[in-house]
């Protein structure tokens, strides 16, 4: 049995397509018992960090651990320990509930008499007890979902990777599942899962931010927010996309994007609030209310992002420049 200390642990793991870099030089750790999260836009490199750490792609550079094991020397070790779900998690639509369970049970060689102990617990887990005997054709979204997660961790797992296995459900749903992954890491379950729901990524108890290929940032959500630059103001203006402009022109405003039917913007300091309604009314631009509000993980992601792409167009003038 292999020993280890974090559940997961990476360091400088990269991984080509060709030419194209889709993760580069990434390095994070999960204590046994965490939730952690890759939290990103689709293309971000989150589903190839994860199936790299399943043994499913070998990296062309770096290192990573899963329960111990070296995902480059050991993957079929780390696939027989883990569990594992996606948006597109099989399940078989001409078996109920319960025989879906019982069929993943088989194939994870969960010994015989448990099986049928591992389906019961795993039906009340999922509160499938009522839909057991129901075709998985027949059941909604959530109910799917619920029922691939008791697939996925039919064998007991130690670790959990999760890649978009909320997209698609309401918010009620994933708040749902959201307690079940709760319930699980109390017990001990370690897990992996990449989303790009900032609500989602607040269950988390640490999140890593990605981007193009690249972790920018590591934290907990509170921390992260926590580490937002200036004061962070929210606009309710009759014409958002006007303003953004207006306002990211502005020397005293660090970072402006519109929110819904809202701009925020980061300010220096509050007291650049007149300076502000002045430029706003200049372009006639209604201003209904201006207040200072806590800033989100979104305000977070678009600042990082804003502040990468500032700092990749500087240094692309200045080796055109060459000064």
């Amino acid at each position: 049995m292999s020993e280890y200390q974090n559940a997961v642990e990476t360091s400088g793991l990269t991984r080509l397509f060709g030419k194209f870099t889709a993760v580069n030089k990434v390095d994070f750790y999960i204590p046994q018992g965490e939730i952690f999260g890759l939290l990103g836009p689709n293309g971000a490199g989150k589903t190839t960090i994860i199936r790299m750490l399943c043994g499913l792609l070998r990296p062309n550079a770096g290192k990573a651990t899963v329960l111990g094991y070296d995902v480059a020397h050991k993957p079929e070790e780390i696939k027989r320990r883990i569990g594992y779900m996606s948006q597109k998690f099989a399940l078989y639509n001409d078996l109920t509930a319960a025989e879906n369970i019982r069929f993943y049970a088989t194939v994870y060689g969960v010994p015989r008499q448990r099986r049928e102990m591992r389906v019961k617990a795993l039906l009340e887990l999922a509160g499938l007890e009522v839909h057991a005997r129901q075709l998985t054709r027949a059941l909604s979204g959530a109910w799917r979902q619920r029922l691939a997660l008791a697939c996925a961790i039919v064998h007991e797992p130690p670790m959990l990777f999760l890649d978009e296995a909320t997209a698609g459900v309401d918010p009620i749903a994933r708040r749902e599942f959201w307690d079940l992954i709760y319930s699980m890491a109390a017990q001990g379950t370690s897990v992996l899962a990449t989303t790009h729901y900032m609500d989602e990524a607040e269950y988390c108890n640490t999140i890593g931010m990605m981007y193009r290929g690249e972790l920018i940032a590591v934290a907990s959500p509170d921390t992260l927010k926590g580490n937002t630059p200036g004061k962070l103001v929210q606009i309710d203006c009759d014409k958002p996309l006007k303003a953004e402009h207006v306002l990211e022109g502005m020397p005293d405003v660090i970072d402006a994007a519109v929110h819904g039917l809202m701009v925020h913007a980061a300010l220096q300091d509050l007291e650049q609030i007149p300076l502000i309604l002045a430029a706003l009314a200049e372009e006639d631009i209604q201003v209904q209310n201006i207040e200072e509000t806590q800033p989100s993980l979104e305000d977070v992601f678009i600042g990082m992002v804003e502040q990468r792409r500032a700092q990749a167009s500087a240094s692309h003038k200045y080796t055109e420049t060459g000064d």
